[in-house]
């Protein structure tokens, strides 16, 4: 143990610089992130991290130790090792993994400064806490979840309850975990009872100032009773409620044996729903924006590694082979698509904005454009100043600490010969936030030489249809001159602060994305009963993704009703969008929310059928059959199922009829 701390502080001590440095490097470019708290932790303390969902303390249950083992496996049979975990926190808080080389560490850092920066600005991770930026300053996650350990351990730990009671009830509740609405801000279940419901007649007379008289002869109490209960029931088909959880937090109960009756939950019950509910609210903003996240840390990281050298030079080969095989994995990977995404956003608004300014030039129209246009004289006119591009110790005198790409302050410390300006070893410190958009424009890199070339004809004619500033340039040279190279990275920022998986891609996945980036989709074929591809239009790709990303990739699924039939049965609703449930599954699903709502339990969801005869017909043929849809409605009363026709008006409620997320062509296979 004694070595163990030794080799900890060896490493934070090692660790030092690069922290520091990392966080200013962040800033210099423009990032604005929590302040971060390092910790070093040996390979066990890691997975037990991992486990825990990048916290230290959670409540006792088994599923930390599944997650334990699958962690420890992956690392023992070289299935993929885990070099950090970071947390949304302010401050968050980092963990790196003392046995990394000092390459990997460093590319840990630049991660997590990028992560930090996610947690502090995007909006929907603000929705858990009190908005964003400084006025989440209370967040404090970590003591939020050893709270709610402590509070469920102490039911675990009494006496009274049944361990086995506690852990049965917090399965069913993690069955539901996702079934939140994840598009509003977290609030206590209670709070959204009055919103919820429809106003109660009532009050609109009162507000109509009707007279006692009138109120009694032509409003019987009964039936305003009868009435706001209708209107309550009718709402909730309507307007489905979203979050589950709270529906069942306010009005679930537990079925006793005994009586034979749905009772009350106990205290306890109570809550640990009301724990598990709060948590996952506050997991939901990870799981909204894993792609973005993950592509917005490697962006960075990889900026921050190699376009400003932050890896040494014999620590950048480590680093270059560490960062393609993250890449690299298999799979729908978000870090891949994600940093595509971004780096594709930075390239279509710097083009954009290059593009802008050459339409200006006397001569030049959205018919000539590629015509007129010297590319190649375009991109070294975008070559960043020399001056900008190789700053070193003996080049500090030529910088002029008035230019607004200049750190005037960092400048003169350097000229003074403070030790702090290390221009040969960190060179960005003495440049602005402008001064590196300019020195790392995207348009320039090698990769990227083409992309201004390739920018569609269309997108030339609306860039001239809104062009309503009629200043012109003389010269493809002043035009070029007068480029905002930070336009790109305050999109980026922009964006970053706004959107979610769903919406991101959604805006971006474009047809030029589509092609360049080689995406497609496929499908499983009835007829062969394998996976083939499908489609390669970037409308399908699109809708394919973001099925992947909608709800978390899980099914949707809302409250319907909770008095269905007159018979306080709980109805829920599968909300179809063409993909099917797997049904097994959702009865065993069905099962945990019983033991939630203590009374019987339906399910509306849509299935598809097929003719076996028409099915074989089909394989024979190589072709794919046509399935029929058709609505069902499992009901579970605790004991056995039952499976019902759906009325015809309860499955036009729950079909999404306007998406489809099959992309098979009518031609496949045939």
């Amino acid at each position: 143990m004694r070595d163990d701390r030794i080799n900890a502080r060896r490493e934070a001590t090692r660790l030092t610089e690069p922290v520091e440095e990392a966080a200013n490097l962040a800033r210099k470019l423009g990032l604005e992130p929590y302040p971060v708290n390092y910790w070093i932790v040996d390979h066990d303390e890691m997975n037990e991290l991992i486990a825990y969902g990048g916290f230290q303390e959670r409540y006792p249950h088994w599923r930390w130790g599944m997650a334990y083992d699958r962690q420890q496996k992956q690392d023992q049979f070289g299935m993929g090792k885990a070099f950090e975990i970071v947390n949304n926190d302010n401050p968050a808080h980092a963990f790196l993994q003392e046995s990394n080389s000092l390459a990997d560490q460093k590319a840990v850092i630049t991660h997590v400064e990028a992560h930090a920066d996610f947690f502090a600005n995007n909006e929907w991770f603000g929705l858990f806490g009190d908005g964003q930026g400084d006025d989440r300053s209370d967040l404090d996650a970590a003591a939020m979840l050893e709270r709610h350990g402590e509070t469920i351990r102490s039911h675990v730990e009494d006496p009274d309850i049944d361990r086995e009671e506690v852990e049965r009830f917090i399965d069913a509740v993690l069955c539901l975990e996702d079934t939140i609405d994840q598009h509003r801000a977290f609030a206590r279940a209670d709070e959204r009872r009055e919103s919820d419901a429809p106003p109660d007649l009532r009050e609109r007379l009162d507000d109509l100032d009707v007279s006692d008289d009138v109120r009694r002869q032509a409003f019987d109490e009964e039936w305003l009773d009868d009435l706001a209960e209708a209107e309550e029931a009718a709402a909730r088909l309507d307007e489905p409620h979203a979050d589950v959880l709270a529906f069942l937090q306010e009005h679930g109960r537990q079925f006793d044996e005994e009586t034979g009756r749905a009772e009350e939950f106990d205290p306890w019950q109570k809550e640990v729903l009301d724990i598990l509910r709060t948590e996952s609210y506050y997991f939901a903003g990870q799981k909204m924006t894993k792609v973005m996240n993950e592509g917005w840390a490697s962006f960075w990281e990889s900026l921050m590694m190699g376009d400003e050298n932050f890896a040494d030079g014999d620590e950048f080969v480590t680093y270059a082979d560490h960062m393609a095989r993250v890449l690299g994995s298999p799979g729908l990977n978000p870090y891949k698509l994600g940093m595509e995404l971004w780096e594709y956003v930075e390239n279509v608004t710097n083009r954009r904005e290059v593009v802008d300014n050459l339409l200006r030039v006397e001569g030049v129209t959205w018919r000539n454009f590629h015509d007129v246009i010297d590319f190649e004289e375009v991109a070294e006119l975008l070559a960043p100043d020399p001056e900008i591009e190789s700053v070193t110790a003996e080049t500090l005198d030529d910088l002029d600490p008035s230019d607004p790409r200049v750190d005037a302050d960092a400048v003169e410390r350097a000229r003074d010969g403070d030790m702090d300006v290390n221009v040969d070893r960190y060179p960005w410190k003495v440049l602005t936030t402008a001064g590196l958009a300019e020195r790392h424009f995207s348009l320039c890199r090698p990769q990227n030489r083409g992309f201004l070339r390739r920018i569609p004809r269309a997108e030339l004619e609306r860039l001239a249809r809104y062009m309503f500033d009629d200043a012109k340039y003389d010269t493809v040279a002043d035009a070029v001159g007068a480029v905002d190279y930070t336009v790109g990275w305050e999109r980026m920022r922009e964006l970053r602060e706004s959107h979610n998986d769903v919406t991101f891609i959604d805006a971006f996945l474009s047809e030029e994305f589509v092609t360049e980036n080689d995406y497609f989709t496929y499908e499983y074929s009835e007829a062969t009963a394998d996976f083939r591809v499908a489609s390669t239009d970037p409308e399908d790709v699109k809708k394919k993704l973001l099925l992947q990303f909608t709800n978390f990739g899980k099914p949707t699924v809302a409250v319907y009703d909770g008095n269905f039939e007159n018979r306080n049965e709980l109805l829920l609703g599968h909300q179809y969008n063409g993909i099917a449930l797997d049904i097994e599954q959702a009865k065993q699903v069905l099962e945990r929310t019983y033991d939630l709502w203590g009374r019987p339990v339906n399910l509306m969801t849509v299935v598809t059928e097929y003719d076996e005869h028409e099915l074989e017909i089909a394989r024979r043929r190589n072709r794919e059959p046509t399935p029929t849809e058709v609505g069902r409605r499992i009901r579970y009363d605790g004991e056995e199922f039952e499976t019902h026709e759906l009325d015809p008006e309860l499955k036009e409620r729950i079909a999404a009829a306007d998406i489809d997320y099959d992309t098979k062509p009518d031609e496949w296979l045939s």
